[in-house]
């Protein structure tokens, strides 16, 4: 029976041998990427190497096409797409020598850092933001119009008429998110990284 449509020729032997030089690493990190002429969409990493990532991605662009992700805890990433997978795409990174040593420190560290408990997640005060209207991407790219309900440094309750997966990842304004329990008229998000100060002034607006 012939494979799936999603699997292509595997890559050429020299770029093969580039990308198993490095360990791959399971490291869960939220963030949006970009493809050639579209929007940004919300995105999930599912494991990583500093020659490589594969994510989770709704929209799985071509083969060859260049893509840009920005990861929380990493930042800019980019590449080109080298193959597809159920979940989404493979990116193989273009970067300098120096630029991979820093990103396989990086994510070196990532790799050793203890999961965030719910104990944790929970400790940052809860505001009512003076602004509450704010943009929702969800994980087909569809932008949504949704309502802050609370808001912390580490995560919002939203008031929405669109009920996304737990565990999806989505983009609440600028910022990366995961979507971890719903409730009657909306859902709760994490954020994928503490926000700080200028960030979170930024999401609920002046007069907070």
């Amino acid at each position: 029976m012939a494979q799936a449509a999603t699997e292509v020729s595997p890559p050429a032997p020299a770029e093969d041998a580039e990308r198993r030089r490095f360990e791959r690493l399971k490291i869960t990190l939220l963030g949006r990427y970009m493809i050639e002429g579209r929007h940004e969409f919300p995105c999930q990493t599912i494991d990583m190497s500093p020659a490589d990532i594969h994510v989770v991605a709704s929209d799985r662009g071509e083969i060859g096409e260049h893509a840009v992700l920005y990861l929380d805890h990493l930042g800019r990433v980019e590449g080109h797409i080298v193959r597809h997978s159920q979940q989404g795409f493979v990116l193989t990174i273009t970067a300098t020598p120096r630029k991979r040593e820093k990103i396989a420190a990086q994510m070196t560290s990532l790799a050793n850092r203890e999961p965030l408990k719910a104990p944790e997640v929970r400790r940052h005060e809860r505001v009512l933001p003076t602004i509450t209207g704010i943009g929702l991407t969800l994980p087909d790219g569809s932008r949504h119009d949704v309502h802050i309900m609370d808001i912390s440094h580490s995560g919002a309750a939203l008031l929405a008429s669109v009920a996304p997966e737990v565990g999806s990842p989505v983009i609440v304004g600028r910022t990366s998110a995961k979507v971890i329990r719903h409730f009657n008229g909306g859902f709760a998000v994490e954020f994928g990284e503490i926000m700080g100060k200028q960030d979170f002034a930024r999401i609920i607006g002046p007069g907070t």
